[in-house]
């Protein structure tokens, strides 16, 4: 873990702007910063429009070679860093820049799922061979920021961490030059990670394609399906979000896989993040994740839970009966209201009093290869929260997000840990990024491929509730995979 800069400011400073003439290639712009340490792109690679007409996946953000790094592997350590995340954003503010993105530097990176055990107790996994942090953040200076509905970019720079008003100027400008400058440079071969032996992993079975495997076979997970419905009629639980972690071997680089994701399964809330080159070993995440966690915006905070899946082909004369179908099924209703009652006493733990509201539900959105039911929760936070450190007092309150934990949602996470050999690291965790300006913007990594010690980890899951089919969960687990082995595979 890097030093943490010491500065405050009693008056926020507004960053350097330089609008660039031409709009760069995401992708080019993506590969050429990939060289420099702990290169991070937040990318609105699907822009979609709901049924009530908002506007999701407008803006992109890309970064590199943060001035401070805060990494945690140890849980006993995590208190800690989050303090030292909270301290990051005390000591660096600024005033939000109208008319630019939404996110114009500050805290950017990723909380693993593993991070419950935090708040909550939680065993930890039988396997965990792939030792993934728990969480991994940049305090990041300088952003090359997209607005892609007015194909418009800029490069954003505050000058941190300097303290002097002069020389954050000329740091500014310094690192804006440098920045412009990179986006032309060609990208560096990157260097091949140790490979895991197989005979270190958790145990696997064969599954789909050749060299693609399970912590589970077939009947494993039919079996763990069942014994979830088991816990539901038990009165344990109303619903779990139950996963199995496919694998398969690293074949091209991390950059090279997800320019293919991007390309077979574009999501509003995709994002690549090398979170290796700052920490002990290499390792990157890989996403094409469709569902928002929470937003802040002028200390309004706001979920979007998704539960609800299916097949989605675009031919209409298909895709209208099934959207039909999604629509009217008792099961994914229920599944969706159920993690919207839970994500609302969440957000009351740290919004004011009635302020808490549902502004949509179980709406019809539309991806590549899947549409989804979503819901919307938003409330106002306290005015508190800032001192009590917005980073730690946020994942107390929500973290994980309801839908992809269950609810109750401590006793979900327990059966997962029961039932689930392997760590999920990432997966279901959380990525974006903590503003300067105090505004918030973090996706649940699901549709997510975490790349470590030469393996690619690709865990699908669902939502079980009393009603389901243990073999219908199976065939929807390999649904939501399919947009993620087309990458993995090349097909």
């Amino acid at each position: 873990m890097l030093k943490i800069p010491n500065s405050q400011f009693p008056i926020p400073l507004l960053p350097l702007v330089q609008q660039l003439e031409t709009p760069p290639d995401v992708a080019t712009a993506l590969a050429a910063f990939s060289s420099l340490p702990g290169c991070l792109l937040l990318e609105s690679a699907r822009q979609t429009t709901t049924t009530s007409g908002k506007h999701l996946g407008r803006y992109s953000f890309l970064m590199a070679d943060p001035f401070a790094w805060v990494q945690c592997r140890d849980v006993d350590d995590a208190t800690n860093c989050l303090q030292q995340l909270d301290q990051l954003l005390q000591n660096f503010s600024s005033q939000t820049v109208p008319n630019l993105p939404p996110f114009q530097g500050g805290l950017a990176g990723y909380f693993a799922y593993d991070l419950n055990r935090a708040f909550e107790n939680i065993p930890p996994a039988d396997h965990d061979e792939f030792e993934t942090p728990l969480l991994a953040f940049g305090c990041y200076d300088v952003v090359l920021a997209w607005d892609h509905l007015e194909n418009q970019s800029w490069l954003i720079s505050h000058g941190f961490p300097e303290t002097d008003s002069q020389l954050q100027k000329q740091k500014a400008k310094q690192r804006i030059d440098f920045f412009k400058k990179q986006i032309n440079q060609p990208a560096k071969p990157p260097h091949p990670p140790t490979s895991l032996d197989p005979a270190e992993l958790a145990q696997q079975y064969p599954i789909g394609p050749d060299g693609l495997t399970s912590n589970f076979t077939h009947q494993q997970y039919i079996d763990a399906v069942t014994q979830c419905v088991d816990y539901i009629y038990n009165g344990d639980i109303f619903q779990v979000n139950f996963a199995q972690r496919l694998l398969a071997k690293a074949t091209c680089s991390d950059i090279e896989l997800y320019q293919r994701l991007r390309r077979c399964n574009p999501a509003p809330f995709a994002g690549y993040f090398d979170f290796g080159s700052l920490g002990s070993e290499p390792g990157a995440i890989i996403s094409a994740s469709p569902e928002r966690f929470v937003s802040v915006r002028n200390r309004t905070i706001e979920t979007r839970p998704i539960k609800g899946t299916r097949v989605r082909t675009g031919r209409p004369m298909v895709d209208i009966p099934t959207q039909q179908n999604l629509e009217s099924s008792q099961k994914d209703l229920a599944e969706n209201t159920m993690i919207v009652d839970l994500m609302r006493n969440d957000l009351s733990r740290i919004c004011t009093d009635d302020s808490v509201n549902v502004t949509q539900l179980c709406e019809i959105e539309n991806y590549q290869s899947v549409m989804h039911l979503v819901s919307a929760v938003e409330g106002k936070l306290v005015d508190t929260i800032d001192t009590r450190g917005l980073v730690s007092e946020l994942l107390k309150a929500s973290f994980p997000g309801g839908s992809i934990t269950g609810a109750p949602k401590v006793r979900a996470m327990q059966i997962i840990a029961e039932l689930e050999p392997t760590a999920r690291g990432p997966y279901c965790g959380s990525m974006g990024y903590f503003g300067f300006d105090r505004s918030v913007d973090l996706s649940i990594l699901i549709r997510t491929i975490t790349s470590r010690r030469g393996w690619w980890q690709i865990p699908v899951g669902g939502g079980i509730v009393s009603q389901s089919s243990p073999t219908k969960e199976f065939e929807e687990t390999m649904t939501k995979a399919a947009g993620m082995l087309s990458a993995v595979f090349g097909v």
